[in-house]
């Protein structure tokens, strides 16, 4: 009998864009447990200039970015729809979460999914299954 060789795939990256040092901490160990490789980059570095983003994104090459819409919502709203499409980040999956999903929607006007998040079990299987989806999503054109 001949051993067959099957090449694993690497793990999914995801990389985590918030402002909250515990929930990046729980989400990390959440989504870590569930085999995925986190890296983490925070929002005030990018919106300063002071992260090289397109090194991280070379060196990193996370598919799904989870990021969260924090308080002023509008602007971190407009925010990530800036970064989704500008370069780098276009064909990259996000993932969205809040501590106040209802304020979201109400504030910005869109039915787009937005996880809530405040530390919960059930919050972080939501967003883990989210992040699976999305890992699994054909990029777009």
């Amino acid at each position: 009998m001949i051993a067959q060789h099957t090449k694993a795939s690497p793990p999914t990256t995801v990389a985590i864009i918030n402002t909250n040092p515990d929930l990046v901490r729980l989400l990390r160990f959440n989504l870590e447990a569930a085999g995925f490789v986190v890296f983490e980059i925070h929002i005030e570095q990018i919106r300063a200039g002071t992260a090289d983003v397109a090194g991280f994104l070379e060196q990193h090459d996370p598919r799904v970015i989870v990021y969260d819409v924090a308080p002023p919502y509008q602007e971190n709203w407009n925010f990530m729809e800036h970064l989704r499409h500008s370069p780098g980040f276009e064909k990259r999956k996000f993932v969205l979460t809040s501590m106040n999903v209802e304020r979201v929607h109400q504030i910005v006007g869109i039915d787009e999914a937005v996880y809530e998040i405040v530390g919960l079990r059930e919050d972080l299987g939501a967003i883990e299954q989210a992040v699976k989806h999305a890992s699994r999503a054909r990029p777009t054109r």
